[in-house]
């Protein structure tokens, strides 16, 4: 009767997410670890915005310059950990440290008078987090699952993501001025060490239950080994990787100009009402983008493939940037913010995902981050000093940058349409 029962689950499971039985526990516990993963960088995520707003441009262009290079740097010796550690152990740990950093810069915003210093290296910090918790991620989930099984269940596993970021951004939304912004540091920090024991499950499934013989997999007690900058070889001399790069960065300059506009929208607001502010836009984001995730993007790429899938988000975008060039409001760039990243959450980031279980295990370990981390905060930094010169250089107000920027969301979908089709002949 109970294995009966179970049956019946899995059908019901399998009819509305197309997940089959042998895949429930690797897709759930995928699920809940890029909600825990998610969750913390949603507590820092307001706090670290909040303290943007009290900055000039030029002060966050420099800032966002100065992250490149950090980032850079980190990539680099991520590339030398991978070669070095044993996949077994080299993702838990990034997870770790991580969460030592955090408690870090807790005992340091506590024990420091003039928190200028910290509070920059802070918002440098999370902004490396930001981009490196996630790649490292679905470098992981595109070596745990074959290119067939990531059509179908990563915009699901997504979906976890926007979880995290309804759980995360609840909480400074709620409780900042109660638990005060430091404590939340200590509270992310705790949630990225819960994460750990997820991963070594999810280890365990991967020959158990997913049986991912067409995956060109490493053994995770084995390491990648090769050259600590591999990674930025690989990128430099794979069409196919710099393609995926070209697009990241149109969709870095996108994001850049409208971020910039609520930066600078928000500044009459004092820096516990920001954090709200932030907190509760999330919240809108990503309520949207766990249905999307989870109902509606595996069968876009089943229905429409690869170049609609890919591309779909960046055309939406381009027509709203000519909306708000029309009509420049504080709404309609709160719109936008919110359509444009539940959109990425939702739909273009698990298909940008998908593109790499065409690739190797070195190169999801080693490209992958310098795609989603160099390339990304290169793409912030050039994009955040022409937002800057464009502003304070030009003096062109709000309609005309969203002019600009309907340009690049245009290139943008043109470039999403292309690896599209690239991915589906099968050729990297």
């Amino acid at each position: 009767m109970q294995k009966t029962g179970n049956n019946l689950i899995a059908r019901f499971i399998k009819s509305i997410t197309n997940i089959q039985g042998h895949e429930i526990r690797a897709v759930v516990g995928s699920f809940v670890f890029v909600v825990v993963l998610m969750s913390a960088y949603y507590i820092l995520r307001p706090v670290r915005d909040a303290m943007a707003s009290d900055w000039t441009d030029a002060e966050v262009s420099w800032l966002w310059t100065l992250n490149f290079f950090i980032s850079t740097a980190v990539v680099a010796l991520y590339g030398a950990l991978v070669s070095r550690f044993c996949l077994q152990l080299l993702v838990p740990s990034i997870y770790a440290i991580f969460a030592l950093t955090f408690i870090a810069f807790y005992i340091l915003a506590s024990t420091i008078v003039d928190r200028t210093v910290v509070e920059k290296s802070f918002y440098v910090w999370v902004s490396v987090f930001s981009l490196f918790h996630i790649s490292v991620f679905w470098s992981f989930m595109s070596d745990l699952f074959s290119k067939e099984q990531a059509g179908r269940l990563f915009g699901i596993i997504a979906a976890g993501a926007s979880v995290g970021g309804l759980i995360g951004p609840s909480i400074p939304s709620f409780f900042s001025a109660s638990l005060g912004t430091d404590n939340l540091m200590l509270l992310a920090s705790a949630m990225l060490l819960v994460s750990i024991p997820i991963i070594f499950y999810l280890q365990s499934l991967k020959s158990s239950d997913l049986h991912s013989e067409g995956l060109a997999v490493q053994p995770p007690k084995v390491r990648i080994g090769g050259h600590p900058f591999a990674g930025f070889r690989l990128f430099f001399s794979n069409p196919y990787l710099l393609g995926i790069g070209v697009f990241i960065f149109l969709y870095t300059g996108v994001s850049s100009f409208v971020y910039f506009e609520l930066k600078n929208l928000l500044s009459e607001l004092s820096r516990t009402e920001r954090t709200a502010v932030w907190a509760r836009m999330d919240l809108a984001v990503n309520t949207l983008s766990i249905a999307v995730g989870m109902f509606v993007t595996g069968r876009i790429v089943g229905k429409f493939g690869m170049p609609v899938t890919i591309a779909l988000v960046p055309v939406l975008i381009s027509i709203g940037l000519v909306i708000l060039a029309v009509s420049p409001f504080l709404g309609v760039v709160v719109a936008l913010q919110v359509i444009r990243r539940a959109g990425n959450y939702g739909v273009t980031r698990p298909a940008r995902e998908i593109l790499f279980t065409r690739v190797d295990t070195e190169t999801r370990f080693k490209a992958k981050p310098v795609i989603d981390i160099v390339a990304y905060r290169g793409g912030d930094m050039l994009m955040a000093w022409l937002f800057t010169g464009l502003t304070q250089g030009l003096g062109l107000g709000l309609a005309a940058v969203a002019a600009v920027g309907a340009g690049i969301a245009a290139l943008w979908s043109i470039v999403g349409i292309y690896l599209g089709r690239w991915f589906e002949r099968g050729e990297t």
